[in-house]
């Protein structure tokens, strides 16, 4: 690895908002004293970093190592990594990739196969996409989700076999209705162990299987394709086309760089950066699906650099960067379950999508009440000198002396966070409540906790902005 020169310190938040979840501005000045790609490189390569620390968990959270049937319990494990993780594009990816293959606890009621399938993601997220896809096929989580167990060689269901194509990969348009009927005769006899009954024995793991006596091993047709075809020819088949990589490129740009149409316009509303979708195609060919290769054009394109604040955080974003900036759950503590109600009353349930099309993103993120849950839980977490990230905020602003103008106080707290870039009447605002009480008076222990309380006052302001909202 070389020795780095610094980074800009905006552009290095802006990567760390994109392939992690933020970070505090102790960790942003650590990693900004590299450079830009040297820091792109350890993100792609996450095995060079421990996994984040969680056995302790178990002290507080029994169901991990017993019964594993409470998902509220494991989502509080995955905000844990996501705001604890040395490791954070594989957290962000993880995510990223539950959001294109939407698979929902809902339909199983059946929390060990979820959990597998989120580490499942996790472990394949910066994999060749062919590893990632057949992954997903074999997936029980996903094979009970659309119905692929009720696929028989001389009966198909077709469930699996269309939205490979139409959600996961291709995309509306790119394939044919008897492409659709052979993929799902590739795939009959790919199905899962059954499980023990959950009553009265709780839950219990579920296994992959294939039926070589329930598989259709005729001569089928699939995007010009020929033969006794599998499941495993029909993800090679797949992962080959042009068409697939310009749908996960576009995929990728709506989640990393900026907000796109939802997917189901795709098909009659072209990309917004048709060259940077080139891009990311031209990478996936050049690389054949290699998911890393893909990433590093991504991140180290003049477009995404340029693409800051350009993103509406979805629910788990949002909360994840608050709580990077607030401090909290460093270490384990019992109610990480609740953040799971907390961005359910946002609009997201992880291990939960609407359907298998997934969330829909950008502004539809946002609403009255949505929006009124996100200020409420910013101002709420923040709005406390003693937690950690809020103490470090006021001491590096203490720091410069006994006298802080307004106007200070503002561009102190826009910095620290960020740096936050704001519209001017947005600023123009919070220096003109800012005045309202002057200069801040470090100079004694009463003046430095009434200036304390002003830091505080003015960070849960900056929060509760609509700029707040953007990544």
């Amino acid at each position: 690895m070389t020795t780095a020169a610094s980074t800009d310190l905006s552009l290095m938040a802006h990567l760390l908002r994109r392939a992690g979840f933020g970070s505090d501005r102790a960790e942003l000045e650590r990693y900004a004293a590299r450079s830009y790609e040297d820091v792109v490189e350890d993100l792609l390569n996450p095995e060079r970093f421990e996994e984040p620390e969680d056995e302790i968990l178990s002290r507080f959270y029994p169901h991990l190592q017993a019964n594993k049937d409470n998902p509220a319990v494991w989502n509080g494990r995955w905000f844990y990594r996501m705001v604890n993780t040395e490791r954070p594009l594989e957290e962000k990816m993880t995510l990223f990739w539950h959001s294109v293959f939407a698979t929902g606890w809902t339909k199983s009621e059946h929390t060990p196969t979820m959990v597998d399938h989120i580490q499942m993601l996790r472990t394949n997220c910066m994999a060749n996409f062919r590893t990632l896809l057949l992954g997903i096929s074999r997936d029980p989580a996903m094979i009970f989700w659309l119905d692929n167990n009720e696929n028989h060689g001389e009966s198909i269901n077709e469930n699996y076999g269309r939205e490979i194509l139409e959600l996961f990969s291709m995309g509306i348009g790119n394939y044919t209705e008897d492409d659709i009927k052979s993929a799902a005769r590739a795939f009959t006899g790919w199905t899962y162990d059954t499980p023990v009954a959950l009553y009265p024995f709780g839950h219990f793991d579920v296994n992959y299987r294939f039926r070589p006596d329930d598989h259709d091993d005729g001569q089928k047709t699939f995007l010009g394709h020929t033969g006794n075809l599998d499941g495993e020819d029909i993800v090679n088949i797949i992962t080959e086309q042009e068409a697939t990589a310009r749908f996960i490129g576009r995929h990728l740009y709506n989640f990393f760089v900026a907000d796109e149409a939802q997917v189901p316009a795709w098909s009659i509303e072209p990309p917004a950066d048709p060259a940077a979708i080139d891009d990311l195609v031209k990478a996936w060919i050049d690389s054949n699906a290699d998911m890393k290769a893909v990433m590093r054009t991504l991140f180290n394109s003049e477009w995404f650099k340029a693409a800051r604040f350009k993103h509406v955080k979805s629910p788990t974003e949002f909360v994840a960067s608050v709580l990077k900036l607030s401090g909290e759950y460093g270490e384990p503590a019992p109610d990480l379950h609740k953040l799971e109600n907390t961005i359910v009353t946002m609009g997201q349930k992880l291990m939960d999508p609407p359907s298998v099309e997934g969330w829909h993103t950008g502004k539809e993120w946002i609403d009255g009440g949505t929006l009124t849950e996100r200020v409420n839980y910013a101002i709420d977490t923040l709005n406390n000198p003693d937690k950690p990230g809020v103490k470090a905020i006021i001491d590096r602003i203490s720091a410069q002396g006994n006298l802080t103008s307004p106007e200070q106080l503002v561009d102190n707290v826009l910095d620290l966070i960020g740096p936050l870039e704001v519209e001017a009447g947005t600023r123009d605002t919070l220096v003109a409540h800012a005045q309202t009480e002057g200069a801040l008076d470090w100079s004694s222990g009463v003046a430095a906790e009434a200036s304390g309380a002003r830091v505080v006052q003015m960070l849960t302001l900056v929060v509760s902005a609509r700029e707040f909202q953007f990544s």
